[in-house]
């Protein structure tokens, strides 16, 4: 038996033993994601406890650029400008309204009134104008990043009119901009802890910021307890509630074991465990317990290409990557139905999204096709080989997603057919940096955005860009594609740009999608209610409450 199906099955039969005595110390029905499933009216008061693998990137949010562990820590103690839910829409925060000027060129932000740090200081125009120099310059002599997404290349500055006013400028268009005030990377913290040197950030307590929840006390690598802020009182009108939380405590307690800390949800023994297996969806459903699986935007499940590694710098091979992957059948057999099939290399609730599906269809006899007519050879082996070297290349799973290693493993298997030989590569989240930096053939990719606007700084090495397909500027018709996505002043030639790029992106085989990403589940008790999910999918529990 394989191992992965053998745990799934132990665990299985452990559940089925614990779920009656859950249930029973459990009060109420099956929370929803929105909106208490028995319409039951919201208490304050009470404590839950939040169960996660780890968060070890740190708590230097400009050099981490946030992981998906750190930022549900960062959401409770912090806020943001903007709030984007699950389909792209922005709506206010800490920002009560912003003016697009200039054919997206200049901005002006309106601040609400009252707003502070948990430390008494004012999130004024001053504090916010420190917060846009760090997200778009950073400060390499102090060891502070930029953030990754944010319109840095175009951005010329921000001053404060008065307390309230934030006026911002741009060299050419950003209309970008305000979205990404809404991105995780963009979380407003206070002058004085912007001012510090990196290392002195990493100490969490040091960390200031906004949010309905403050740091009471914190073990590295073990347990975090946040507190309730009374005075908390600016949270975004899209949550439909005002005030502070109404949670007095969140604990946050590190168990790497996925199985751990599922079992210790059913068990009534904690209230919310992060990313459990999909394939214990279903059961955990019919026993009682919610299991959220929102699905953010940015990038799918999926590898970017390196086109000038060995052999992905074939075309023809990329190709047939492409069309070698049987899609349905990872989704049947790793994943559950609230995976969606990817229809292009960004997620579905992304508005510009469209479906380029054919590019990438499964069909393993175009795969071969390809490949004999590029001159790979099947050997006695079953694999491929062309001037005496193998087709072959390593895999490595994305530890921020769960069950990738599963979904590798297959996917292994359907490209021996065709004649590719991969080895997988199993690393933890602290080694997968060092795979990326590696710039392996193919690399598995979690990425948000919350508009389509930052995907262009992703693609080339245009204006200092991410250049994740290695082709520096070498490509002049992506160069084009990428450039008209950044420089469009009007979201209607936007969309039809984006389109162009991405059917180009998939026909040049630089991106290989799988389905669409859900990377952040949350397996949540029944007795915690009214957890809401922004547009980054991470879980909020300002307006969870709990069921007497």
């Amino acid at each position: 038996m394989h191992a992965t199906e053998f745990k799934r099955r132990a665990f299985l039969a452990g559940f089925s033993a614990i779920s009656a005595t859950a249930l029973l110390t459990a009060c109420g029905g099956p929370a929803a994601t929105g909106t208490p499933a028995d319409g039951g009216t919201p208490v304050d008061g009470g404590n839950i406890t939040f169960l996660i693998q780890g968060y070890d990137t740190g708590w230097v949010s400009s050099k981490t650029s946030i992981s998906s562990y750190e930022g549900n820590l960062w959401g409770q103690l912090t806020d943001k400008l903007v709030y984007v839910d699950a389909n792209g829409a922005l709506s206010p925060w800490v920002a009560e309204s912003w003016e697009e000027l200039n054919g997206a060129k200049d901005f002006v932000i309106h601040l609400k009134d009252g707003v502070t740090f948990s430390d008494g200081t004012p999130l004024d125009a001053a504090a916010v104008v420190a917060n846009l120099q760090a997200w778009a310059k950073g400060d390499p002599e102090r060891g502070i990043s930029k953030v990754g997404l944010f319109p840095a290349s175009n951005y010329v500055g921000a001053e404060a009119a008065d307390a309230k006013t934030v006026k911002v400028s741009f060299s050419s268009p950003a209309l970008g901009f305000i979205a990404t005030l809404a991105y995780h990377g963009c979380i407003l913290l206070s002058p004085e802890t912007l001012a510090l040197p990196a290392e002195a950030q990493a100490d969490l307590s040091q960390e200031i910021g906004s949010g309905p929840f403050v740091l009471k006390s914190w073990k590295q690598g073990d347990s975090y307890v946040l507190a309730k802020r009374p005075d908390y009182n600016w949270g975004p009108a899209a949550l439909g509630h005002t005030g502070p939380a109404r949670l007095d405590t969140i604990t946050s307690k590190v168990i790497k074991d996925t199985s751990v800390r599922t079992s210790t949800v059913a068990s009534g023994q904690a209230d919310v465990a992060f990313n459990v297996e999909p394939q214990e969806i279903e059961a955990l459903k019919a026993a009682g317990f919610t299991v959220g699986t929102p699905k953010y935007l940015g990038f799918v499940d999926g590898f970017q290409v390196n086109t000038q590694a060995f052999p992905t710098n074939d075309v023809s091979v990329r190709q047939a990557i492409q069309h070698g992957i049987d899609r349905e059948e990872i989704r049947s057999t790793v994943y559950t139905p609230d995976w969606d099939a990817a229809t292009t290399f960004i997620q579905g609730n992304v508005p510009e999204a469209g479906d380029y599906s054919s590019s990438f269809a499964f069909d393993p006899d175009k795969a071969g096709k390809l490949l004999d007519d590029a001159g790979w050879k099947t050997g006695s082996d079953g694999y491929r080989t062309k001037d005496g070297k193998t087709l072959e290349f390593p895999l490595t799973p994305n530890p921020y997603v769960p069950s990738t290693k599963a979904e590798d493993e297959l996917i292994a298997q359907q490209l021996k057919r065709i004649g590719i030989k991969v080895t997988l590569k199993v690393v933890d989240v602290a080694g997968y940096a060092a795979i990326q930096a590696s710039r392996p053939p193919l690399f598995q990719t979690s990425r948000s955005f919350v508009d389509v606007g930052t995907v262009a700084g992703v693609l080339t090495s245009q204006n200092k860009g991410e250049d994740g397909f290695n082709v520096g500027t070498s490509d002049t018709r992506l160069n084009e594609l990428s450039a008209a996505v950044a420089s469009a002043s009007d979201r209607a030639s936007r969309e039809k740009v984006t389109g162009e790029l991405q059917q180009y992106v998939l026909e040049q085989g630089y991106f290989i999608p799988l389905n669409q990403l859900v990377q952040r589940l949350y397996l949540i008790s029944p007795k915690v209610r009214d957890v809401q999910y922004n547009g980054l999918a991470y879980a909020n529990f300002y307006t969870a409450w709990i069921a007497k």
